[in-house]
């Protein structure tokens, strides 16, 4: 597995960097925003760790790059620890967030969740049913690439994690605890705000009408569950 870290704080880079490396990954290391963007395009990349504050281009910049092109795995690894800040940042496209200080432990857990995520798929997914369509919607599993009415459309790897699990199971009506777990790989610990921003940014995506979803249906007091009409 091959690692982009994008970090301008050398301790931290190279403690990372060796860690990560002793762990049996490949690691590509950038110290600022203009060399992370050169170097994820030069490069192909099964993960990102990305410092927000980072000089020449910062790190939301950078990660708005990444998304245009790519459904890579985005780990923030930020000092900024409030909830708006989080929320800026999986809202702009992150899978996940690390607030300083860390352990490498964690980030270590968390670099193999998301990557178990987009590499690891459920049994009931077949060579001979790869892609699951709904209203003009097709997700191909094999290419992890969705789109609309024959028109690309840009996915986190958490976003396409939420549309899969639902495109998978269309009768079934999962809470947010269901989808977290499932998703984030975790426990839940009642925290609705990730799931909210990652179904808002979803809906703003793949429906016609954002703000009269169609493909995501909002079962109120329970959770979500897919569209009627699936194709």
């Amino acid at each position: 597995m091959k690692l982009l870290l994008v970090e301008d704080d050398l301790e931290i880079n190279e403690m990372l960097e060796n860690f990560l490396i002793s762990e049996a990954y490949e690691v590509v290391t950038a110290l600022d925003g203009e060399e992370a963007c050169l170097k994820f395009k030069q490069d192909s990349f099964d993960l990102v760790l990305l410092d927000l504050m980072i000089p020449k281009i910062n790190g939301m910049k950078v990660m708005k790059s990444i998304r245009s092109i790519s459904v890579v795995p985005i780990i923030i690894i930020s000092a900024k620890d409030t909830d708006s800040d989080k929320t800026l940042g999986l809202g702009l496209g992150a899978d996940d967030y690390i607030t300083k200080p860390f352990s490498v432990t964690e980030v270590l857990a968390r670099i193999k969740s998301n990557i178990r995520r987009t590499t690891i798929y459920t049994p009931s997914v077949t060579k001979k049913s790869n892609e699951l369509k709904i209203k003009g919607l097709v997700m191909n599993l094999d290419t992890f690439s969705v789109t609309k009415n024959s028109q690309p459309i840009e996915l986190t790897a958490k976003e396409f994690e939420i549309l899969k699990l639902l495109l998978q199971n269309p009768k079934k009506v999962y809470t947010k605890a269901q989808i977290y777990s499932l998703v984030w790989n975790d426990a839940y610990m009642g925290d609705e705000n990730a799931v909210n921003v990652h179904i808002s940014r979803l809906r703003t995506k793949i429906e016609d009408d954002p703000k009269n979803p169609q493909i995501i249906i909002t079962v109120w007091g329970i959770g979500y569950k897919l569209g009627d009409q699936h194709e």
